[in-house]
């Protein structure tokens, strides 16, 4: 917009660009945030962590539900999983807002204040506890590595949704490498690898199915909320408060539902380990962390850390559950890896080379 002195003659220096108070999470394939000028080091700590956190979640996890002799009940987990968060993000918003009267005044007025805001960020809880109870039903029936390469499935889903939501458009490599991971995925399900150290039954056709509705939930879910912190000026972890309280009310009601006579039979905390502690903080702190890595990092580097995850789950894997690899595994976690570094190359801005072509053309139209 051009302000009224600019009309008048005037030539003030243009005004910088607002810079938005929080960084938001973007969904795969959008334009990620200006990166702040930070260390090589520090974005190797960055990708590190998370490569980990990633890759010994989906492990542990999987230990968890085939190991284990008294198991657990899988919503308790998810449910306290949330109670977690919801501590993290207050602690955080309370760093953020820098007093504890603050903090106290941001909750009254986004939490108690809003319950419309509350009832919107029900929809992501909803989905995103469906979500997460699937990935508990698909590491009962699947490897740990199976997992890993064809949750990657959750990044055609986004765009899908990304180009229906947000009215997005996609390019041609983008489009290209979501095939070629498709195709990938194909390949790992089509003999998937066995393993031979797990004694529990398996139904590897309910594990595909779980991840299925898990990958639908993760884009669903992700670009909605996207859709909702764009919609307003709050700052993240008062979205995260809203959606991590009804999330926390929805688990409770998942509990009842599917495993409440038991519940109140064996306990709450039936079966619990110092794994499933473990399993429950990763949980906590992966998807907290994951707007550090963000904020920090590229495309490049997060697509380069999912194929790390993916090969340390692998070996992990044939370590301690005897996983047999199979060539079409390979092949196809292979095309995976490929794909997602492929869908994370930046996208050829031509917003510079029109301007210039255009003066030359206006030139050319003076010359004549």
């Amino acid at each position: 917009m051009v302000c009224g002195e600019a009309r008048r003659g005037t030539a003030p220096a243009p005004a910088p660009a607002a810079v938005p108070r929080s960084w938001r999470l973007p969904s795969p394939g959008t334009m990620s945030p200006p990166k702040e000028n930070v260390s090589l080091l520090f974005k190797l700590y960055c990708l590190t962590v998370m490569t980990l956190v990633a890759a010994t979640y989906t492990v542990a996890l999987r230990y968890t539900r085939t190991v284990e002799t008294e198991l657990y009940f899988s919503t308790t987990a998810v449910c306290i999983t949330e109670v977690i968060k919801l501590f993290l993000s207050v602690g955080i918003l309370a760093k953020e807002t820098g007093s504890l009267a603050r903090l106290i005044t941001s909750l009254k007025e986004n939490v108690l204040g809003s319950p419309k805001e509350l009832l919107k960020l029900s929809v992501p809880s909803l989905v995103y506890a469906l979500q997460n109870n699937m990935a508990f039903v698909a590491l009962s029936n699947l490897d740990a590595a199976v997992y890993q390469v064809t949750y990657q499935l959750k990044i055609p889903c986004t765009a899908l949704c990304t180009v229906l939501m947000l009215s997005r458009s996609l390019s041609k490599l983008q489009w290209f490498s979501v095939f070629m991971l498709c195709g990938g995925v194909t390949l790992v399900q089509w003999k998937p690898a066995q393993a031979t150290k797990v004694q529990v039954e398996q139904n590897p056709w309910l594990g595909f199915g779980a991840i299925a509705v898990a990958v639908l939930c993760s884009g669903f879910a992700g670009v909605y909320f996207e859709k909702v912190l764009k919609s307003s000026d709050t700052s993240l972890w008062v979205r995260n408060i809203q959606m991590y309280l009804s999330g926390i009310v929805v688990t409770l009601f998942g509990v009842y539902m599917s495993e409440g006579a038991q519940v109140l039979e064996k306990g709450f905390f039936y079966g619990y380990t110092y794994y499933v502690w473990f399993v429950i903080f990763l949980a906590s702190v992966g998807g907290l962390y994951t707007s550090i890595v963000v904020k920090y990092t590229d495309n490049i580097m997060k697509g380069f850390s999912a194929a790390a995850a993916i090969v340390l789950s692998t070996i992990a894997s044939v370590i301690l559950f005897g996983l047999q690899i199979t060539v079409t595994f390979s092949l196809g976690a292979f095309l995976v890896c490929i794909s997602i570094y492929l869908y994370g190359l930046p996208r050829q801005d031509t917003t510079k080379i029109q301007p210039s072509e255009t003066k030359s053309s206006k030139e050319r139209l003076v010359s004549v």
